[in-house]
């Protein structure tokens, strides 16, 4: 089981709350930059709303989900990385994206392991895989075994949770 296997290797890399955490840092063309010790971005509520919009903030900081084919980043197809809109975390590259008939974004890989977390979620009466940003520990979305090669997974993302860098 994929997931099951990257859930122990990220657990076991992570401490749960360290203020420190590792990312690999990419520019905005993708290109990486190193992997680095960051301080963990913690704020407060009033502090996320100020920074987000209140669709951002919902779905980011309270696990909420944008409706199927409404995220203005659905349909997008052009070339550079995906960021959190929370604090820029470099995410997924475009590359990793494909058409999933689902209605949010889906990649079938982050851009580095480091920069993406997961947790079980079982809101809704149902199991998933939650996905949330490493550095700030947004929610951006869940993963599930129904993807494309090579990983075989779909990270099916809400567009709200993320930043689009064109290269």
């Amino acid at each position: 089981m994929q997931i099951e296997d990257k859930k122990q290797k990220l657990a076991a890399d992570r401490k749960p709350d360290s203020d420190t955490v590792t990312i690999a840092e990419f520019d905005d063309r993708g290109n990486p930059h190193g992997v680095a010790s960051r301080p963990k971005v913690r704020k407060s509520d009033e502090e996320w709303k100020r920074l987000l919009d209140d669709q951002q903030f919902e779905i980011t900081r309270h696990q909420g989900t944008e409706r199927a084919f409404t995220g203005a980043l659905y349909t997008n197809h052009e070339t550079g990385i995906y960021r959190c809109v929370c604090c820029g975390n470099a995410l997924f590259r475009s590359n990793a994206k494909f058409e999933s008939g689902t209605g949010w974004p889906s990649f079938f890989e982050p851009i580095a392991d480091e920069n993406v977390v997961t947790h079980e979620d079982r809101a809704y009466g149902m199991t998933r895989v939650e996905v949330r940003c490493t550095q700030c520990d947004a929610h951006l979305g869940h993963v599930f075994e129904d993807g494309p090669a090579p990983t075989g997974l779909r990270y099916c993302m809400n567009s709200a949770a993320l930043k689009f860098m064109k290269s």
